[in-house]
């Protein structure tokens, strides 16, 4: 991916959680879990600002397949994403599903769809003018009375310097002779731009045995303005819901296509 930074394109190679270190996006965070709760309020969602038919669901940024998971219960989806080792996680955990490799920002799949969901995979939109591009395309790939929804991970409103998390493999989802640590932090180095980093340290052990890995991500960070009034510029009418999920402060977009 090429960002702007002071006025000169910098290319940050792909994030390793999405290449060689694929392997461990299973470990982390459970299906049945958050994500299953999330995207019980993302059908939530739909089914209320919705009109006509709801059959078809365009997951952009599907990742591994989590939410795809849970919202093919629900919807006939197809998920896209950049990463060819996360779309292979993605089919084996939904062989019923499609799965396409696609850019979310210029993308054509030559169809519409009833509704959309983005979710994390927006906050990798580094510019205003990525962001713009994401949301014009997921609105041309929409029908006329179908519904978005996307809600960003950070804004400067409420960003938090150096902001620490720590989590565990789910224990379901390893063997036993492996235990993984997640430590995310957030850090800002230029509170003048629209970026900030998002960097994972992964303590893997198998037998016993510590590897340890690192794994930096740029990631946008927007006013939390930006993100409606580009919404609309796209040609979105937008509906500003409350988070949804504990421990979440921002809001959740509600986009409908006139």
């Amino acid at each position: 991916m090429t960002n702007l930074k002071g006025g000169r394109a910098v290319t940050t190679q792909t994030p390793r959680l999405y290449d060689d270190l694929a392997w461990l996006w299973p470990l982390w965070g459970d299906p049945d879990g958050d994500y299953a709760e999330w995207c019980e309020h993302v059908v939530r969602l739909i089914r209320q600002y919705a009109s006509g038919p709801l059959d078809t669901l365009l997951d952009i940024g599907c990742g591994g397949g989590k939410n795809a998971f849970n919202l093919k219960r629900h919807f006939k989806v197809t998920g896209v994403d950049l990463s060819p080792a996360m779309l292979e996680l993605a089919r084996t955990a939904n062989p019923e599903c499609t799965f396409i490799q696609a850019d979310m920002r210029r993308m054509d799949l030559r169809r519409q769809f009833d509704c959309i969901l983005m979710d994390d995979s927006i906050a990798y939109m580094a510019t205003r003018k990525d962001l713009a591009a994401a949301f014009q395309c997921a609105y041309d790939h929409l029908r006329s009375g179908g519904v978005m929804v996307v809600s960003p991970d950070e804004t400067k409103e409420t960003f938090q310097q150096n902001r620490t998390r720590v989590s565990h493999a789910e224990a379901k989802a390893k063997p036993e002779s492996l235990d993984v640590v997640f430590v995310e932090n957030d850090y800002d180095p230029d509170p003048s731009d629209d970026q900030f980093e998002f960097t994972l340290i992964y303590l893997i052990r198998k037998d016993g045995r510590l590897r340890l890995e690192t794994d930096c991500h740029v990631l946008g960070l927007f006013p939390l303005e930006v993100w409606p009034t580009t919404l609309r510029s796209a040609g979105f009418e937008v509906h500003q819901e409350a988070p949804v999920m504990p421990d979440t402060v921002q809001p959740v977009f509600v986009c409908v296509k006139p």
